[in-house]
């Protein structure tokens, strides 16, 4: 299976910076579909997936960003209380480690989207379990229309 590419971006913790990446993304016509943004004090990294991810990189490495490509997991979970739990229950007993995940529901009644890093090792792996366990994990063709 083919993993969903997810675009990275460090970013200095100051003023105006998530709009620069955002501006330049956008006069570049890409489309982010998910996005998560972690931060500390000094910096932070921004995380997301778009429609043209090699675009993305292309057009934040000649604006000057630091910017990298990380393989992910993008699941369909039911969109209800212990949707997630149900999971990240197939994933526990393996001993996989998840090293972030962010979520998102686009619209009320439909299942939401669970995207995930694990450790990389075992991206196939927890995969195979989680759509053996029925649950449904996005091509990426499919991830980069959300």
């Amino acid at each position: 299976m083919d993993m969903v590419r997810q675009v990275s971006v460090f970013l200095e913790n100051k003023s105006g910076r998530l709009a620069e990446v955002s501006g330049v993304i956008a006069a570049a016509g890409i489309n982010i579909g998910a996005l998560s943004v972690a931060e500390t004090s000094d910096f932070g990294i921004l995380r997301f997936i778009c429609n043209q991810p090699t675009k993305a990189v292309e057009v934040l490495r000649e604006a000057g960003f630091s910017v990298g490509e990380t393989e992910v997991l993008a699941v369909q979970i039911p969109h209800r209380p212990g949707g997630l739990a149900g999971a990240l229950e197939v994933i526990q007993p393996m001993g996989i480690n998840i090293e972030y995940l962010y979520a998102f529901a686009n619209n009320p009644g439909q299942d939401a989207v669970v995207v995930m890093r694990v450790e990389n090792a075992c991206s196939q792996q927890a995969a195979e379990a989680l759509e053996q366990a029925g649950f449904k994990l996005l091509a990426p063709e499919e991830a980069y229309q959300l």
